[in-house]
């Protein structure tokens, strides 16, 4: 399990994810927010109006319930507002990001 740090336009968040999904952070990132989000009859809940809304913990959750139900990734701590990624505390800029 690695860190990486996520975002939704708000504040960024550490999450503890599998090391595949933290050395492909990116793929995984798009094959949820492209792909499964709107093809997936499990994301029904996520369409709403047209409109797809989610953020970063239902990213987490689609991890935890489809990728790797037997993995489980987690929260580990809030950073608060980084400027999307731009001014991350000290120790944390090599972490892989993404903000959706």
């Amino acid at each position: 399990m690695k860190k990486i740090i996520l975002s939704a336009d708000s504040a960024s968040i550490v999450y503890l994810v599998p090391d595949v999904v933290a050395d492909n952070l990116e793929e995984y990132c798009l094959e949820f927010c492209t792909k499964w989000l709107y093809n997936s009859p499990n994301a029904k809940k996520y369409r709403r109006n047209g409109f797809l809304c989610y953020n970063e913990r239902d990213f987490i959750d689609y991890l935890n319930t489809y990728i790797f139900p037997n993995c489980e990734s987690k929260m580990i701590e809030n950073l608060g507002w980084t400027d999307l990624g731009n001014k991350l505390p000290a120790g944390y800029e090599g972490y892989p990001y993404f903000n959706f």
